[in-house]
């Protein structure tokens, strides 16, 4: 049997399969593997995992996580693993990873992520050969939910937007200025609050300003990250995340605005992900 993990800051995704068939998923807290150590993923899996898989004869395990980034932190995941599962397979990948084999299987084309963060990669059919560093929602991670909502608590500060829009976005989500400000500089994870105001785009979509905030932060993306990679108007941009799903017929505008060309777009990579493993 597989066990396939899509690892966010927020929740893990397990799915396990006997043959092409899931037999079991099971969803715990999130983590990420830059923030703990290698003891505490232990404690957290041997805790929320294992009583969900152990009556399950487990032979690989493919783990997919957000700050995997480098061979030390990857071994520290797959030690955590083994210590409740001794699979003899254990391989440990980033998720951008997950996202180039979700969306692009075993063909090449350009891979992105667009949720809280964005990123992306040129994908050659087996492995990541180029990544234009996304950033962050400081210095980049154009088009992601942070950057959406940072564009948009922005612009009704400094009163860009027209008046009733920043009105209905204050009482929707019951802000003010100083509260703002405070969520942003002064309390942790200003990311996901920023993130977390982004329906109001999608709820306000055809208001002009709306639809111009989130097509120029969309355009954006492909300006500062997808035009770096060689080719890129001959292959597919594919990509996986909820803003991208969501806000599809948007992204697709600016795609053809630079002469991109959209193929898949998916909300999570564990369809794609067990696909691959399957196929």
């Amino acid at each position: 049997m597989k066990l396939i993990a899509d690892c966010g800051s927020t929740k893990i995704d397990w799915c396990v399969l006997d043959g092409t068939t899931t037999v079991k998923q099971v969803f715990t807290c999130g983590m990420n593997a830059i923030m703990l150590t290698e003891e505490e993923m232990a404690q957290r899996i041997r805790e929320e995992l294992l009583p969900e898989v152990k009556d399950y004869s487990i032979d690989e395990v493919y783990f997919y996580g957000a700050g995997c980034i480098s061979p030390e932190v990857c071994g520290n995941v797959a030690n955590a693993i083994r210590a409740s599962i001794p699979a003899k397979v254990i391989e440990v990948h980033t998720d951008l990873l997950a996202a180039a084999r979700a969306l692009c299987g075993h063909e090449p084309g350009i891979a992105c992520i667009m949720g809280t963060g964005s990123n992306s990669c040129f994908y050659d059919g087996e492995k990541i050969v180029d990544n234009v560093s996304p950033l962050g929602y400081i210095l980049g991670d154009e088009g992601s939910g942070a950057v959406l909502g940072k564009l948009l608590v922005g612009d009704v500060l400094k009163n860009q937007l027209p008046a009733h829009l920043s009105e209905k976005f204050l009482k929707q989500y019951e802000l003010d200025r100083m509260t703002i400000i405070r969520r942003v500089y002064k309390e942790p994870g200003g990311n996901r609050f920023l993130a977390s105001v982004t329906p109001f785009l999608i709820q306000n979509i055809e208001e002009p300003a709306v639809h111009r905030l989130v097509l120029n932060s969309f355009k954006s993306f492909f300006v500062r990250n997808i035009a770096n990679y060689a080719n890129y108007r001959e292959l597919p941009v594919n990509f996986v995340g909820s803003i991208a799903f969501y806000y599809q017929e948007v992204l697709r505008e600016a795609a053809s605005a630079m002469d991109c060309h959209v193929g898949t777009i998916i909300k999570s990579p564990m369809e794609g992900l067990i696909k691959f493993h399957t196929a």
